[in-house]
């Protein structure tokens, strides 16, 4: 599984993200082009400690179901169609593309220039990642929204 920490997989999403335009439609799902780039912003500022999830920790049953489920997050095996979506990270007010665009590009390089950091906040569902758990995660994400939108 590529990761964000790559260069050339950091270079390659860039590229991807720059690609898509008002006219990008999606293969599955509701979300329109911009929502989706601002969906994409979510788990990147979850990473990085800059937002938290509201609600209440899982309880130990949905904990042990996370357990189980946790290297689907991060292994080769594409996401499935519309998987359900964590409430805080859903997007149905309409969104400006051009400035949801920037700032994921922005966030991404963020990411991606956080390589060398070794201690990462736990996440609220699944626990602790590791580093690379963290980069693949992350590249999966936007690869599979990416998909969704052709590119």
């Amino acid at each position: 599984m590529k990761s964000l920490f790559e260069e050339n997989t950091h270079q390659e999403i860039q590229d991807r993200i720059a690609e898509l335009s008002i006219e990008s439609t999606p293969s599955w799902g509701r979300m329109t082009v911009a929502q989706m780039c601002t969906h994409c912003q979510k788990p990147l500022e979850l990473s990085m400690g800059k937002i938290a999830l509201s609600g209440k920790k899982p309880g130990f049953m949905k904990r042990l179901v996370f357990k189980i489920y946790k290297p689907l997050m991060y292994n080769d095996k594409p996401w499935t169609q519309n998987l359900p979506t964590v409430r805080d990270f859903l997007v149905v007010d309409e969104r400006d593309l051009v400035s949801e665009k920037a700032k994921l590009a922005e966030l991404i390089t963020e990411f991606h220039n956080q390589k060398e950091v070794t201690d990462w906040p736990a996440h609220p569902m699944f626990g602790k990642f590791t580093h690379e758990q963290w980069g693949k995660m992350q590249y999966k994400h936007l690869d599979h929204h990416l998909n969704q939108f052709g590119v």
